[in-house]
């Protein structure tokens, strides 16, 4: 009996078959044969393998007996090609119930922002120039008086995230010298980065002041004394453990709290100490509201025109937090020293994009209206959903899923803002609930399908939280739990 594999056509024979034209036209010459290739390879060395063994391979029918048929190697190389067309960066449906979920990408944009992202990606923009002049200009114009508007601020200075921001910040005021922070505000801020070190890459030497607990505007005056602050004293040469206190650093501790007998200094002591020395007051806020936390049903939290109204000469917040936009390290602040920024040779290497600038601008602009900002800005419209309105979704989908026949009910359930703000605090939500063993298995194959799922495992049962989701992603979710329960489309 001759050998089977003698009968596997060629690769030039099946790029002329009907099926291998059809690849030929989607994917084109060299992808197309290296993936008939590889097929090919495929195939021979499974029928290779199994007549070695005295069998032969299975599937949908013998391989043996398809072995001249073009849609064999053609259906392989089909899938190979499709799995490596698959984007590494994907849309995923956020069922966690975080609003700012890092690891998803925090802030979902508005429309108008990426709308603005399309056009400014697909044509030239007057990014770096003057239309008015005819003459070179500067990306860092764009977004500074919609900034100063919102803020109060003198001047502002978009950088790509709020780490580089703060780097910035202290390279162009503490180089060589010493920034006065509290050991109560050594933190860190996420991905094992830490204020400390932050400090040392910025090329300045952190003055700790203070105890973790309990830091008052006493223990900063003695850190200024020792370290002899102020412009005059830069150049003065120092003992080994001295350090002339350049700046006073204040960091939002964002992502933690600390109760019980603690004591902290304000902004307004912190900035007439400051002025006193001479020196500047940064405050690293972070999280970047710019709406009153009540209208968005949060606790109290610090504004960044809260913070330069009590004194603050540098505020430095994200753009993907709270702000609802894209990510960008946002700065706002004293003139004279948004302008040394902007001279710092570190500025152009932290520099942001004309996408990033045309996203964050359409996100500023919405806040010129505080009557429509909550809705429009998905993160304010996300944190402020009407509890009734969550449970009547979450009841819906449910329904939907036990007419298709799975087990399911809606559940109160508790989820988070996100992204290092608001730590302890829960927001009162609606999940549709899966219950049934295998909830790990179910909520790997959520994520394997198209358009993944991401939910949270709540005692052994996988939850959904309707409040990350979208509206019109609601389809997708109900037919993705469809498919891996293996009970239809859900449509």
């Amino acid at each position: 009996m001759s050998d089977v594999r003698s009968r596997i056509p060629g690769v030039d024979a099946l790029l002329a078959s009907r099926e291998g034209a059809a690849l030929l036209e989607r994917y084109g010459h060299a992808r197309a044969v290296e993936a008939l290739r590889d097929a090919v390879s495929d195939v021979r060395a499974g029928i290779g393998t199994a007549a070695a063994a005295g069998e032969m391979p299975g599937g949908h029918q013998d391989w043996a007996d398809r072995a001249e048929d073009p849609s064999l190697y053609v259906d392989r190389a089909r899938l190979r090609l499709e799995a490596a067309d698959i984007p590494s960066l994907r849309q995923v449906i956020n069922a966690t119930g975080v609003v700012l979920h890092t690891n998803l990408g925090r802030a979902p944009l508005a429309d108008e922002a990426v709308e603005a992202m399309h056009r400014a990606a697909r044509r030239y923009t007057n990014l770096e120039y003057d239309l008015e002049g005819g003459r070179r200009g500067s990306r860092y114009v764009h977004c500074v008086s919609l900034l100063c508007e919102i803020t109060g601020a003198e001047d502002a200075l978009v950088v790509n995230n709020a780490a580089a921001a703060l780097i910035l910040a202290l390279n162009t005021v503490g180089q060589g010298l010493g920034v006065a922070v509290s050991r109560g505000e050594l933190v860190e801020i996420g991905g094992g980065f830490r204020i400390p070190e932050m400090l040392e890459r910025a090329g300045a030497r952190l003055v700790e002041v203070g105890s973790t607990n309990r830091t008052r505007v006493s223990d900063y005056e003695a850190a200024l004394t020792r370290g002899e602050s102020g412009p005059e004293n830069s150049g003065r040469r120092k003992t080994d453990g001295e350090a002339s206190v350049s700046a006073i650093l204040k960091v939002h501790r964002s992502n933690f709290r600390v109760t019980g007998f603690t004591e902290e200094a304000t902004l307004e002591q912190l900035s007439e100490l400051a002025r006193g020395q001479g020196i500047p007051l940064i405050h690293d806020l972070g999280s970047g509201l710019m709406v009153d936390a009540s209208d968005v049903g949060l606790p109290p939290e610090p504004r960044a025109s809260e913070s330069l109204a009590a004194g603050s000469d540098v505020v430095v917040v994200s753009g993907d937090k709270l702000l609802g936009g894209t990510q960008a390290g946002i700065l706002v602040g004293r003139a004279d020293l948004m302008e040394r920024m902007r001279r710092n040779p570190l500025c152009r290497a932290l520099r942001v994009d004309k996408v990033t600038l045309a996203g964050l601008e359409a996100t500023l602009r919405l806040y010129r209206d505080p009557a429509t900002v909550r809705s429009r800005v998905p993160t304010l419209a996300m944190l402020s959903a009407d509890l009734g309105d969550l449970e009547a979704r979450a009841c819906g989908v449910a329904a939907r899923l036990r007419e298709a026949g799975v087990d399911c009910e809606p559940v109160a359930t508790k989820g988070a803002v996100g992204g290092g703000t608001y730590p302890g605090v829960e927001l009162d939500s609606w999940a549709v609930e899966l219950p049934g063993a295998g909830a790990d298995a179910l909520a790997d194959a959520l994520r394997a399908g198209e358009p993944p799922v991401v939910g949270r495992i709540v005692d052994d049962r996988l939850r959904l939280d309707v409040r990350t989701v979208f509206g019109s992603q609601e389809d997708d979710l109900v037919r993705r739990v469809l498919e891996c329960r293996g009970v239809g489309s859900g449509r």
